[in-house]
């Protein structure tokens, strides 16, 4: 089953490649890594902002953290023509807007960790790091960086 068929089956549409806010490219093709640059929290109506601990709850910054997943899903795309061109998803790295006492940082970069799985089965289980961050650019709820290792 190639994977465009694995997202249909889940129900989901991927969305256009995020463009650059800034003075940086979308991703960076070294031998057979991909690294993606951080993907920040958005949706159809536009960016997902909010501090967890404050504003959001966990299961609200979970599905930032999944929107992140899928515009990384976008960019992979946008580099490779195919997701099947990925072997393994080698790393993700999550920043979450929260307060100091927030302390479920590792649950709402399940959002996203659990999508990739759900995704790419075995190739996507992946390294992480699930980091509190007291901002993120534009004030986003979720940012997620990733490196993959492709054909």
């Amino acid at each position: 089953m190639s994977i465009d068929d694995r997202l249909a089956e889940l129900g989901l549409t991927l969305p256009p490649a995020p463009a650059p806010a800034a003075n940086y490219v979308p991703y960076v093709r070294s031998g057979n890594l991909l690294f993606v640059s951080g993907q920040i929290s958005a949706n159809e109506d536009g960016l997902i902002l909010g501090r967890l601990g404050e504003d959001m709850e966990t299961a609200e910054g979970a599905e930032a953290a999944r929107r992140c997943g899928l515009a990384l899903l976008a960019q992979v795309r946008a580099a490779l023509g195919s997701l099947d061109r990925v072997r393994q998803v080698v790393r993700l790295g999550g920043f979450v807007n929260s307060t100091a006492e927030f302390t479920e940082q590792p649950e709402v970069v399940n959002g996203c960790s659990d999508l990739i799985a759900q995704v790419f089965g075995d190739a996507g289980r992946h390294a992480r790091a699930a980091i509190s961050a007291n901002a993120l650019p534009r004030g986003v709820a979720v940012e997620i960086e990733a490196v993959f290792e492709v054909e």
